[in-house]
């Protein structure tokens, strides 16, 4: 560990993924609840969340996870019209996680 790096909040909407490596594959109980914490109230949403499961359910990490919850905290209009690329990404910067998310939820 790099005692010279910046404190990055690792903290997520699982306790369970706190402080864990992000490219550790990602655990059945983590992905159940990542399931549970992705719907939604649109179902256009939920259809590219669905696609987004049934693409890369097998392969994803923790930092996959960071980064879905991080996009979940995103209202379901401002997550749909960000999918849909029609409003830019919001004001607060998203993490590295999370961006890379979105691209596999737009593919």
């Amino acid at each position: 560990m790099d005692v010279d790096a910046p404190f990055r909040d690792t903290s997520v909407g699982d306790p369970t993924l706190d402080g864990l490596d992000g490219k550790q594959a990602l655990g059945e109980r983590a992905l159940s609840k990542l399931h549970w914490r992705s719907r939604r109230g649109l179902l256009e949403n939920d259809l590219f969340i669905k696609k987004f499961f049934e693409r890369h359910e097998s392969r994803l990490t923790v930092g996959h996870a960071r980064g879905m919850y991080e996009l979940m905290d995103l209202s379901d209009n401002d997550l749909l019209d960000i999918l849909l690329q029609r409003k830019e990404l919001p004001e607060k910067p998203l993490s590295e996680e999370a961006l890379e998310v979105l691209s596999m939820l737009r593919h």
